[in-house]
């Protein structure tokens, strides 16, 4: 390891691509040319028997993707913005086999793979920019990957690689890596401008310049800025940020370095969810709050105090301000480095990423259903009054009102990874590649949690002030209790891998192999608290009576593990146009942070989450059409469920499940060209997957993933005497899926439609326009994370739903 982070020292300061380096591939070529020049169909629809893929597989220049023995799928510049996702785990759902959840906004989805069971976040995603992890980790609480990178026109196109050889490269993951690959700089100057209206209340800029510096070196700078009123109505900017991102590429004869940098700084909303009515597993909104466009964020709560107590020791009490525009946003500067050259006897690739910042959430959390002021006041021990915090007014006893949790969880986060290979051919057809990698990670966590607020049930909802007739006062602006976890804790992992593969080519028939043997050493600092405080001693003061508080004490943790991982695979080409492979693994998602915080007590429980992995697939590729085809079969053991759900008194508590899974289906993507111009395309999922050694829960559907999934895209490309136009749309069937592991919160199927048209006026200037569910369909993507049962109370249930209708319309001029 000392020669790679020697070499690693050598390359800081050089980036490209670790996988795209020095890719010249004959079909991303055309699509990148016919770009340039505003051809949007032909970019949009590259020919995917000649497309190169490079995550995944050592070859300093990529793979056909009909030869590369693992599912993998490929999209665009064109295509990405074609689809206009709302955020980077949404566009992720043009991926067979892999399910997100974006109804929360622009950051904080829920990403779940083929079967891979968890409660949430996206443990099994790695988010690769340049083909290193821009975060180590791939996902920790209030923290996945995908909320630390934004998408933007400095993006060429993106891969994505779900089992195959994953748990071998990077940072081993055993799930699906997201590769987005940057634009590099150009011979020629270029510049591109586009500007973007949505119906939302969005105002968003994009622009890109590239370049030459001399011969042999270029440039790329670009970026954006955008503000919106959010998907939902807060009454107050939803998202509002940027970021900016450069590189300067140099080539020669044998190689390319390349050194790439980013800043963004966004602030975005963050929703839960929000109540409905359920009646016989049916969802409607709630009468005067539409689930589709209303949220209970509003501008009465938007700036508030939480109290967070004092020492334990004494102190007056302290209070923090929280401000939720910030919502669940990142400020985060990105640094890396890819480096490739030849040097005839052996072929070098060096890729370094450096991230550092803060990505905070601070947000209302829902978890207990809706009452009327009388249950209200009833369970609080009544009798008593509630009023309106900003006119006194009082509410009648039918009146509904909720309570929801403002929640400020603050991550100061660093994370440093290397990796180098060393491929040689050893003899004709057969190359041998030796790999290293290494992870550098730090965490400062800033929890309070708690701090209930007492609402009236109606969209930007009014705060709410309580009592009782014997003197309890109830409230405090509108809070009913303070702070109850709190946490303050430091984190430090160090992960060190070697691994092997080797591909050896016969003829038609393809084979590789490889095995990485990782260490991981995880050192914790916690603070511990104390919990049934009253932080100002009177005991009338319901609103602050049983605080949790840290008392300046800390428990140290230490965890290490070895861990090893393999791959094997076979690709036979029948034809230049039809190939087929068979691959298996035996993979882990290592330990995190949280899981130290989880077990702190137990930390033998800890236990790297094993999955084997067996896939059989079918390429094929024509004029006419393309089919992808994989059937796939998994096996987890010591699954790691960890969330954090309400006690009886509306608290949050970490609940920490073990147990394992096994999951098998089809994914299927691919699409017919029966004519010029018309194309009708296809993805979808067909998966079977069940919880097993798991008690009560065994043999329950794995939760929040669809047992079937279908999207029909056609679209139709024409000449006008206007220009080149195209229209196309979506129909998206979405089966039936349950919120948790119990199976007690069905969350219902359902089918959404997506229209759009785009024209390119002339070799420059090009207009798109998008209609996201057309039909402005009510359904779930969550159910009520925090209750443990059916989540049903009288009725109510507390949903989040995917986003009404909206529009977006977007112009773009190339210079």
């Amino acid at each position: 390891m000392t020669a790679l982070l020697l070499l690693s020292g050598t390359a800081l300061g050089w980036s490209g691509a670790a996988l795209a380096q020095d890719q010249a591939p004959p079909a991303s070529a055309p699509a990148a040319d016919a770009a340039q020049q505003g051809d949007t169909a032909a970019a949009a629809t590259p020919d995917q028997s000649q497309v190169i893929v490079v995550t995944g597989n050592p070859n300093r220049l990529g793979l056909r993707k009909l030869d590369a023995s693992y599912s993998i799928s490929t999209a665009t510049a064109e295509q990405i913005r074609e689809v206009q996702p709302i955020s980077t785990a949404d566009l992720l759902k043009i991926v067979p086999g892999v399910w997100t959840e974006t109804s929360g906004g622009e950051t904080g989805a829920n990403v779940f793979i083929r079967g891979f069971p968890s409660t949430g976040d996206a443990p099994f995603l790695t988010i690769e920019m340049n083909g290193s992890p821009i975060f180590a980790p791939s996902s920790l609480s209030f923290l996945e990957d995908s909320s630390l990178f934004r998408i933007d026109d400095t993006v060429d196109h993106v891969e994505v690689l779900r089992g195959g050889p994953s748990p071998i490269f990077a940072n081993g993951q055993p799930g699906a890596t997201t590769n987005f690959i940057l634009k590099e700089g150009t011979a020629d100057p270029h510049l591109s401008m586009r500007v973007t209206y949505g119906t939302e209340g969005m105002y968003r800029g994009d622009v890109v310049a590239q370049g030459p510096i001399t011969d042999d070196t270029t440039y790329m700078i670009g970026g954006f800025y955008r503000y919106s009123k959010g998907l939902r109505h807060t009454g107050f900017a939803g998202d509002l940020g940027g970021q900016v991102t450069g590189s300067i590429t140099h080539k020669v004869d044998n190689g390319k370095v390349t050194l790439y940098a980013r800043y963004l700084d966004d602030k975005n909303a963050f929703y839960t969810p929000m109540p409905l009515l359920e009646t016989n597993g049916k969802f409607h909104t709630f009468p005067g709050f539409d689930a589709r466009d209303d949220t209970l964020v509003g501008q009465e709560i938007e700036n508030t105090q939480i109290e967070v107590g004092p020492s334990i020791n004494g102190g007056p009490t302290q209070k923090k301000d929280i401000d939720l525009s910030k919502g669940r946003g990142a400020r985060i500067y990105t640094l890396g480095s890819t480096f490739s050259y030849d040097f005839g006897v052996f072929q070098l690739q060096n890729a370094i990423n450096f991230t550092k910042g803060q990505a905070n959430t601070y947000a209302v959390f829902t978890g207990s259903n809706p009452q009327t002021v009388a249950d209200y006041l009833a369970g609080a021990g009544g009798p008593g009054t509630v009023t309106y915090a900003d006119s006194g007014l009082a509410l009648t006893p039918d009146q509904q009102t909720i309570q929801a949790g403002i929640w400020a969880v603050e991550k100061h986060i660093k994370s440093f990874t290397d990796e180098l290979k060393l491929s040689r051919e050893l003899f004709e057809g057969n190359t041998l590649t030796l790999g290293g990698y290494y992870a550098h990670v730090t965490d400062h966590d800033v929890w309070d949690l708690g701090n209930n607020v007492l609402l009236a049930l109606e969209p930007q909802a009014r705060v709410l002030n309580a009592s009782l007739d014997d003197g309890t006062i109830l409230t405090r602006d509108g809070f009913t209790s303070p702070t109850n976890t709190a946490i303050n804790n430091y984190y430090r992992s160090n992960n060190i891998a070697g691994y092997a593969s080797d591909e050896w080519k016969i003829g038609k028939l393809r084979l590789d192999a490889g095995v990485r043997v990782e260490h991981t050493k995880i050192h914790g600092v916690l603070e511990n608290s104390t919990s049934g405080v009253d932080l100002d001693g009177d005991p009338l003061t319901a609103y602050n009576n049983n605080a949790t508080v840290l008392n300046g004490t800390f428990e140290t943790i230490n965890y290490h593990k070895t861990q090893v991982s393999w791959t094997a695979g076979a690709d036979f080409a029948f034809t230049n146009h039809l190939n087929g492979f068979l691959r298996a693994n035996g993979g882990a998602l290592l330990p995190q942070f949280d899981d130290l915080r989880g077990n702190a007590a137990d930390p033998e429980n800890i236990k790297p989450q094993k999955v084997k992995q067996y896939e059989v697939g079918l390429k094929t590729s024509t004029h006419y059409y393309d089919v992808f085809l994989t059937g796939f079969y998994n096996r987890f053991h010591n699954l790691l469920f960890q969330d954090i759900v309400l006690d009886a008194n509306g608290n949050p508590v970490n609940r920490v499940l073990f147990g394992g899974s096994r999951a098998y289906g089809l994914e299927f993507e691919g699409a017919v060209r029966p004519v010029e111009g018309l194309q009708i395309g296809t993805r979808g999922v067909i998966q079977n997957g069940k919880l097993k050694d798991f008690g009560a829960n065994t043999g329950n559907d794995v939760a929040r993933q669809p047992k079937f999934l279908i999207a029909v895209t056609p679209s139709y490309t024409f000449r006008t005497s206007w220009g080149q136009a195209r229209v196309f749309g979506t129909y998206t069937h979405v089966g039936n899926r349950y919120a948790d592991i119990q199976n007690q919160q069905p969350l219902g199927k359902y089918d959404t439609v997506d229209l759009g048209a785009s024209i390119d006026l002339n070799q420059r200037f090009s207009i798109q326009a998008t209609v996201e569910n057309v039909t402005n369909k009510l359904a779930l993507t969550e159910g009520n994370i925090r209750a443990v049962g059916s989540g049903n109370t009288n009725g109510f249930f507390l949903g989040r739903p995917i986003f009404g209708r909206h529009a977006t319309i977007t112009a773009a001029y190339k210079f």
